[in-house]
Formats: structure tokens, sequence, C-alpha cells
């Protein structure tokens, strides 16, 4: 773990940057999921363009081992700590190349390490996060995230191996991976292992949110979503995950706001809070009183279902970490049988609908809705999660 003596940004530096120094127990992880997929890793060179005070360079089994990074007083603090290190201050997503490190065209890479990661479009803490430095990286790299903006350089740099952290979500969400579409081209995930945002104890106040440990092998048939649905992910002290595994409520009901596709005669029972994956439930409503920008309206027929998200959400502690980026999960034929459960849970719980809406009360409710859930996680993810519900 980084001593705290050792931290020398704010923490709104930390936020505007993405930067947060890794604990030595998933360098150590990273590298030996590097060292286990690479035969010869001693005849590469080492790489990290975000080195931070140098944690992923110190292993001195390689080839060459450069560290470069925006921040001068770490790239300082990475030279006191770190040996036969060649380090660079520049900006690595400004006018990427290999030349400006020092590599030769033809020289074996690797790049490791943990780059920073910070959703500029975000609606938590934008108020202090500074989108200037997006400004200066190269327009081919730029995304909304300087995770993703670090994974496209890599593909520039064009390394035969990348072992990093980032996001879970970066693969898992759609459009996530839909702006990473010149990375995955040339690369495939082919290990790795998800742990929590909390093994950094920077971020231990915020929820906690599904980190991968990945790696990436150069490869011509890359990965599509396909592949990212079906591939099974390790996670830390867990067990695994498969993205396929799952149906979600996004297959059953409209996630965004809706009144451009509703008719003249369309008679919404209720309002319902713009969804987006479970983390962004958690802090946000569900049903609401007024017409907002963010407003899904909810004809009669769809009703069953947004009172599953909102019974959901009162039940969100008790689901895993690592699915948190995933869109609210159901079982669609056993939800069938006991809707009339969630909907009078739901009315009955919910202040919005308390006062609008009446159904008959069904013995029971809420036990069927916990054994349900639980049957949900233990048939999906193993008896483990399903014990949340005993």
């Amino acid at each position: 773990m980084v001593k705290e003596g050792q931290r020398h940004l704010s923490h709104k530096s930390q936020i505007d940057l993405g930067s947060f120094y890794t604990p030595k127990h998933l360098v150590d992880i990273t590298l030996d999921i590097l060292k286990r997929n690479i035969n010869n890793y001693n005849d590469f060179t080492l790489i990290d363009t975000s080195c931070g005070y140098g944690s992923f360079l110190r292993a001195n089994d390689f080839v060459k081992v450069i560290g470069a990074d925006i921040d001068k007083k770490a790239i300082n603090k990475a030279r006191e700590q770190t040996k036969g290190v060649r380090f660079v201050t520049t900006n690595s997503l400004k006018n990427i190349s290999r030349d400006i490190f020092g590599i030769r065209e033809k020289e074996k890479l690797i790049i490791a390490g943990n780059p920073p990661y910070n959703d500029t479009t975000s609606i938590i803490r934008q108020n202090i996060k500074d989108k200037t430095a997006m400004d200066e990286i190269d327009g081919d790299v730029r995304t909304r995230d300087f995770g993703m903006s670090f994974l496209l350089s890599y593909d520039k740099l064009k390394a035969d191996y990348i072992c990093v952290l980032h996001p879970l979500s970066y693969l898992i969400k759609k459009s996530n991976f839909a702006l990473l579409k010149n990375f995955a081209k040339n690369y495939r995930l082919v290990d790795g292992l998800i742990i929590s945002s909390h093994e950094f104890s920077d971020t231990s106040r915020s929820m906690a949110f599904p980190i991968l440990i990945a790696f990436y092998r150069r490869d011509k048939q890359g990965m599509d979503y396909k592949y990212i649905k079906n591939h099974e992910f390790n996670v830390k002290d867990d067990g695994t995950f498969r993205l396929s595994d799952f149906d979600t409520i996004a297959n059953y009901v409209q996630k965004y706001p809706n009144k451009k596709f509703l008719n003249d005669n369309d008679k919404p029972v209720a309002r319902f809070w713009t969804l987006r994956d479970i983390n962004a439930l958690r802090r946000n409503r569900t049903f609401i009183e007024n017409d907002t920008y963010n407003t899904v309206y909810i004809l009669t027929e769809k009703l069953p279902y947004y009172c599953y998200i909102d019974v959901f959400k009162q039940y969100i502690d008790k689901m895993p970490y690592f699915i948190g980026n995933c869109d609210v999960i159901i079982d669609h034929d056993e939800f069938l049988k006991i809707r009339e459960c969630f909907i009078y849970q739901s009315v009955q719980t919910n202040p919005v609908l308390k006062n609008k809406l009446r159904f008959r009360e069904v013995p029971d409710a809420q036990a069927k809705i916990e054994k349900y859930f639980k049957a949900l996680l233990a048939n999906k993810l193993g008896e483990k999660y399903a014990a949340n519900f005993n």
C-alpha cells in the first residue's frame, strides 16, 4: 500500500486526473498474470505510460523498463524508488508514438500499469472535474474517459501484450465497448481478474465498483461484444462471472426518456427516472412525481417491470459488487409467476405510488420476493450470494 506521505495530489487533482496509486498486492497480482501468460517475457521491453510512483516498474527481469507520466513530481518520486528504469515526463496521450518513449519499431513490447480512469461525462462530482485535460489528447484516442483513451493509445504503440487495471464497465457496457472499436479489432482479452474498487484505500468512501486486471494479447481476430458477453471472468475470491448467463430488465422496458415514442392515445400510469446500471440505480430515484428531462413514462402493461426495479433497489445491498455495472438482472419466467408480489411491495413502500395506485394485498409478498432473489443468485452465481437472503 502506498504510504500517506507519498501522495502529493489533492483530492480534487486525484479526481481531475483519475489518479489513484496502486496497492502493492495488486501490482503483484498484475505482474503474476502477465508473467504466467508470456513464456519469454524477459525478452520484452516493459513500459508503464502512466507510471505514477513507478509501482509496476520494479521488476528487473525485462530487457528494458520505461516509465512515463505527465506528473513531474510523481516521476521524481519514481526515480528515487527504482533503479535501472528510463523515465520520460510527457503527456502519453499526445503525439503518441514509440519515438517519444525511445522504443524501436521492431522492439517487443509489454504495457503494464493502472492508467487513470475518469468519466468526464459523469454527473458524479461534475463540478470538480477539469475537462481541459481532455483537450490535450490526440483526436483519434479522445473519448469521454481517460482510461479508454489509454487503451486506444496502446494500440497506436502496437504493444504485443497489455496487462492493466481498468473498470469492468469498459467491456461489459455496450456503449463503452463501441468506443474501443479500434482497440478491440487488434486485441483479445485472454486472462484477467475482477477486483473491488474498495481494494484502493482512496476510493473506500464511495460505492464499490468492479475493476478488471485485464491481460490482452495483440491478435488479428480481435474481439467483438459477443466475445465479451461469453467471456468467463474470474472474480477475486468469488469464483467466476459471465455476462451472457443473465437476462436483464433492458430486454423488457424502456430505460431512457420515451416521450417522443408515445402515441396521442397512450395514458401513462406513472413516471420513472432514467435507468442506467445497478450502481446508478443505487443512487438514483425510481418512481417520480413530476416531469423532468429524465422521465420515462410507464404504460399499464409495463408497470409490473418498473415495480420490479423499484423492489430490486430495496435489496440492492445484497447484490454482489461485480454486477454493479450490469443492467438490473431478472429471471423472467419466475418473475411472471409472482409479479403481483412486486407490484404490491412497490405500491406499499414507495410514497409516489402509495398515494396514486391501489392493488389488492398479496399474502407473504415479501417472503416470496426474497425467495425469488435467493434462487436467482443461487442459479446464476452460487449459494454464497444466495445466503444473503437467508
